[in-house]
């Protein structure tokens, strides 16, 4: 039961940030948001590395560096970069690919199985969330639709990344003494080390141009989606398979309607239907 809580917490924490992240691209770029709220997490995480024994360890050190450059320095930066074109509700329904990609990755990459109840209750899970993100997504725009179709392509890619990082950390987790906040502490550093040389930061404009209200909810919003979100994502995979995790994960989707109304997001009897059904498909995946 330790996973399952754990991965509706990191839900509700991820999709409370995601709604904090999204007004922050009105300041700061995708890669630039990137880069401090991985910045800020990993200060906050950091007297973990000192409980981290190197020398005997360097190989699943090293997946999980590259766990980070994957999923966080580029999954990361294209989910947020969706996040700005397609906005937060549209963005976490894409993640409707995450759960069959997930099994289908986890099964030829790793050797784990489900049942078919468990494929029964994905393919539910997976439907309801392709019918959330594209129900109100087409309008007589030709620049805002193509500008969607682009959002959409970024999206995937996030979602694609992110699934291969889980993977590796879970490699990790499952055959070594990791704990999640070694492994998410590590992974931060993997996407640190790439980030950092190529993005540039000006202190100042932050100091001088963006509201003190902001820079309080990008705090947060790191706090929330990345410390406690990362941390809570790596206990689901110390205790579930990359599939299941995944599955339950992916109900963020009814968490985001909370937050619809105050993007301008009309929610009607269609959305509420599939949110049911998304949250119905995870409860067969739990008991498969």
């Amino acid at each position: 039961m330790i996973g399952v809580f754990a991965a509706l917490g990191a839900a509700y924490a991820g999709t409370f940030a995601t709604f904090l992240f999204r007004e922050q691209t009105k300041y700061f770029s995708a890669i630039q948001i990137n880069l401090i709220k991985s910045l800020i997490a990993f200060i906050i995480f950091s007297p973990t590395l000192f409980t981290i024994d190197i020398f005997s360890n360097y190989k699943n050190i090293l997946f999980l560096l590259i766990s980070g450059f994957i999923g966080i320095s580029i999954g990361d930066s294209f989910y947020l970069t969706a996040l700005k074109r397609i906005g937060s509700r549209r963005t976490l329904t894409i993640e409707a690919l995450s759960p069959i990609l997930a099994n289908i990755l986890g099964s030829l990459l790793i050797n784990e199985s489900i049942s078919l109840q468990g494929w029964i209750g994905t393919l539910i899970v997976t439907l309801s969330l392709v019918g959330i993100s594209i129900e109100k997504t087409v309008d007589n725009n030709y620049d805002q639709n193509l500008k969607k179709i682009y959002g959409f392509f970024y999206a995937i890619i996030s979602v694609l990344c992110t699934v291969i990082s889980a993977i590796l950390a879970r490699i990790v987790l499952v055959n070594s003494d990791f704990n999640p906040l070694q492994s998410s502490e590590l992974r931060l550093l993997g996407s640190l080390l790439i980030l950092i040389p190529y993005v540039r930061i000006d202190f100042k404009y932050i100091i001088n141009s963006v509201p003190k209200k902001s820079k309080i909810k990008l705090l947060l919003a790191s706090i929330l989606g990345t410390n406690i979100e990362l941390f809570l994502q790596q206990t689901v995979f110390k205790f579930l398979t990359v599939g299941l995790g995944w599955t339950l994960l992916s109900c963020a989707p009814a968490m985001s309607l909370l937050f619809a109304k105050a993007e301008g997001e009309k929610i009607n009897i269609v959305s509420m239907l599939l949110t049911f059904t998304t949250i119905f498909g995870a409860l067969i995946v739990l008991n498969a």
